[in-house]
């Protein structure tokens, strides 16, 4: 039976520096450097938010050679360089699922696969052609990590090497007008991947917001 769980929520930012201080004035907690992704030409930093669960930091990479598509997570679109200008936000969230083929055949929504590595990182994420956030960023990327090249028996997930920030991730409250009782729509689509973890879906206007548990409390990021 096909099972999806959260594996992190993404902050975007006009400039990576930006984002990172950002985070760490909100939770008191300073992501790491992550990497570059080549081809899609951004960069990140990583806040472990539990033992499989973190927030990204991501932004364009300046020294990045522009991707032959539109990057992921929206970040060529205007709209969203204008709000990111202003200050960074919480935009999108990301599940792991036990098979990606399997989630994409079931929710088409999630875009197209695409193999992807980081160090030593290796993983498929389905991302849409237009590179556009899917419902507004409600519907999670989805995104199946890899066994490791030489250790078949082991598969490498960012929580390992990330220092435990003294923060966790208690829920993630997301709500959008289409968000209805029934099996169609964006409900059915969170039917179809069975997500677990703490996320709640209402109807209303389209909003993300995390609760985040911090050594001096609990802030919401949205």
């Amino acid at each position: 039976m096909i099972r999806s769980e959260l594996d992190h929520i993404v902050v975007a930012c006009a400039d990576l520096d930006t984002g990172i201080d950002y985070i760490e004035q909100q939770v008191g907690a300073r992501p790491s450097p992550g990497g570059s992704h080549v081809a899609m030409g951004t960069h990140n930093a990583l806040l472990k938010l539990g033992p499989r669960s973190y927030l990204e930091v991501i932004a364009i990479d300046p020294n990045g050679a522009p991707p032959s598509r539109p990057r992921w997570f929206a970040l060529d679109e205007p709209e969203m360089q204008a709000q990111l200008a202003v200050a960074p936000r919480l935009i999108t969230w990301a599940v792991r699922c036990e098979s990606l083929a399997t989630a994409c055949a079931r929710v088409s929504d999630l875009g197209e696969i695409m193999s992807m590595q980081r160090g030593l990182f290796r993983w498929k994420i389905a991302v849409p052609d237009s590179g556009a956030l899917p419902w507004g960023g409600i519907l999670p990327a989805a995104i199946q990590w890899l066994p490791d090249e030489g250790d078949p028996t082991t598969t490498p997930h960012p929580c390992g090497t990330l220092a435990d920030s003294g923060c966790e991730l208690v829920r993630l409250q997301l709500s959008h007008p289409a968000a209805v009782l029934g099996s169609s729509g964006i409900v059915g689509m969170f039917r179809g991947l069975k997500i677990v973890g703490p996320v709640d879906l209402t109807p209303g206007p389209k909003m993300l917001a995390a609760t985040i548990r911090t050594p001096v409390g609990e802030i919401v990021l949205r």
